[in-house]
């Protein structure tokens, strides 16, 4: 966490949470869901302003955080901002060279591989859940028939229980 934030917490520690006003899609994409985007619908039928400031997403990355109850959050100043997920809290993008990056741009090591029923790939790592991006199924593939990765068999609206995350997290 930035020492910013840090700093903000301590200064005042009393800020109330926030809810429903960011989100991360299935692409690794943030985005923000003002109370007039929230109205017309839920994320992600609904997704909002995709976030592009370069400046932004690497705060948003550095100070994304999970609570107690698998909430993942992102820690604006002393503001708990909430994260609805499209899919799960990381999205994995996956180099020729094997290693294996968050959306956010940090290294996460494998522990297991699930492949659900719709043939999306999901990784647990020492990051937590996440699915594997789309652009980088060759790569996973090659992983899979090297014998490096053996998927087991998921439900996808199984994974927040089996792995402790919340896609909706609420107040």
């Amino acid at each position: 966490m930035d020492p910013i934030v840090e700093a903000a917490l301590k200064k005042w520690p009393h800020v109330p949470h926030c809810y429903g006003w960011l989100a991360l899609d299935a692409r690794g994409d943030w985005y923000m869901r003002d109370e007039r985007i929230q109205r017309a619908g839920p994320f992600p039928a609904v997704k909002g302003s995709r976030i592009e400031h370069d400046k932004l997403l690497a705060f948003i990355g550095r100070n994304y955080d999970v609570d107690a109850r698998g909430a993942w959050f992102f820690q604006n100043g002393p503001q708990r901002v909430y994260v609805e997920l499209e899919a799960t809290p990381w999205i994995w993008r996956l180099q020729p060279d094997g290693r294996v990056l968050s959306h956010t741009g940090l290294e996460a090591q494998v522990a297991s591989t699930w492949l659900d029923e719709a043939g999306r790939l999901y990784l647990l790592t020492d990051l937590g859940p996440g699915l594997v991006h789309t652009l980088d199924m060759a790569l996973a593939a090659d992983a899979v028939e090297a014998g490096r990765w053996t998927p087991q068999d998921c439900l996808a609206a199984e994974l927040p229980t089996r792995h402790g995350f919340q896609r909706r997290p609420q107040p």
